[in-house]
């Protein structure tokens, strides 16, 4: 029986989740959403300003992702993510030493950027792609809950933190998830699987990983439509997220119940991850990614205006969450089942790369449409219409090709 993927691979997929969850992916995108506005009023920034910080984070991790996941094919995926657990957590905690002068601020999220980038799901879910192929879908969405146990904590900590004592400290407290938690976790649980362990539809005839050449997929369709959909969700969400607390300040939120509303974006990616994964499993995945990444647009629209509609609120919140579960299983999903495992770290790196910059381009967007118009209304409309497009793009990838041997029955 299938199960027995999940009795074989439970402790790395385990480690694999509290990795993701105190790497370099969900921990600055849900830590500056609650920083963001105590640092613009201590170091009068404008909320463009200290969005750039975290955009040139993404970018340069994002830039780094192809050869980094090339690292992982190669040398495996531990060493690189132990590396870059230890260098994120390091990097992080220097932000409580923010200089009065931004470019120092800046300097920093480079830094983060650079040592970060291997603590992300382009490492982490190539080992887990070696282990499940029944459960894939099921398997990356449990690994990807990382980012919403994330979100359902780190706000909390974070606002405690500042109400404690002030917006510094949070850097050097949430260093400690990284270094205490996830490091020791993947020292003694995360392994790739041994040739013989893994999964036969993932491997050839010969026993390799099976799958398409770096080349074959660039040539192909499949992969653009899918990088293009990736653009399009990533920079309508990217910022979305970012500016979600000052968003629904300017509907008469209080900064605590700012954070509960994140909370509720985590429930929704949390919920998203385990229901698609699930869906992912049984029937085709662009099929049911289609009408899930059509929320956010309601979700933006909700959003749109001045109401103070509690529950309106919380509801745009979960929906976009929800769609942003989706998406980041759909990236890892489509590229193992559509490109193979061959040069999965490589092509993964290559989607993930639009994924990473469009998503910190966003915050700038939203940040400036913010500081121009006063609220976020027009750059929300625009979201609208890039969900639409990303959504519909994934609908012209057609049939899952076959890449490795027959599917076994398993233990």
């Amino acid at each position: 029986m299938s199960s027995g993927e999940f009795s074989k691979g439970w402790k790395p997929l385990f480690s694999g989740v509290i990795g993701v969850a105190t790497g370099a992916s969900p921990i600055p995108f849900n830590v500056l959403p609650i920083v963001l506005g105590p640092i613009h009023y201590a170091m009068g920034w404008s909320f463009l300003e200290i969005s750039i910080g975290i955009t040139i984070y993404g970018i340069l991790g994002a830039l780094l992702a192809p050869a980094v996941g090339a690292l992982a094919d190669k040398y495996g995926v531990k060493p690189i993510a132990m590396l870059s657990l230890f260098g994120f957590g390091i990097a992080f905690s220097l932000l409580y030493f923010t200089p009065s002068n931004i470019w120092g601020f800046y300097a920093m999220w480079a830094l983060i950027g650079i040592v970060g980038i291997g603590s992300t799901p382009v490492t982490w879910s190539r080992t887990i792609n070696m282990w499940f192929f029944e459960h894939k879908g099921l398997a990356l969405g449990i690994l990807l809950l990382g980012t919403s146990i994330a979100g359902l904590i780190v706000p909390q900590i974070a606002n405690a933190v500042i109400e404690a004592s002030n917006w510094r400290f949070v850097f050097p407290v949430m260093a400690m998830l990284p270094l205490f938690v996830g490091l020791p976790l993947a020292y003694f649980l995360f392994r790739d699987p041994r040739p013989e362990e893994r999964p036969a539809s993932i491997r050839d005839d010969s026993g390799e990983l099976a799958g398409l050449k770096l080349g074959e997929v660039f040539r192909g369709y499949r992969f653009w439509a899918l990088f293009l959909s990736v653009v399009a969700i990533a920079l309508a969400y990217g910022g979305a997220h970012i500016h979600m607390a000052q968003m629904v300040q300017l509907h008469g939120f209080s900064p605590g119940q700012a954070a509960m509303v994140m909370g509720v974006v985590a429930s929704g990616i949390f919920t998203g991850r385990v229901i698609v994964g699930l869906l992912f499993d049984r029937f085709w995945a662009p099929g049911v990614a289609f009408p899930v990444l059509l929320l956010p647009v309601i979700a933006c629209w909700l959003l749109l205006g001045t109401t103070t509609s509690a529950p309106l609120i919380y509801a745009a919140a979960f929906m976009l969450g929800f769609a942003a579960g989706a998406e980041s299983d759909v990236i890892s999903y489509l590229a193992a089942r559509y490109f193979g495992m061959k040069a999965y770290g490589r092509i993964y790196g290559f989607l993930y790369a639009p994924f990473g910059i469009f998503s910190s381009i966003s915050p700038i967007l939203y940040g400036y449409t913010r500081d121009t118009t006063g609220s976020y209304d027009n750059m929300l409309m625009v979201a609208m219409v890039l969900f639409a497009i990303g959504g519909s793009l994934l609908l012209t990838l057609g049939r899952y090709p076959s890449l490795g041997q027959k599917k076994e029955a398993f233990a």
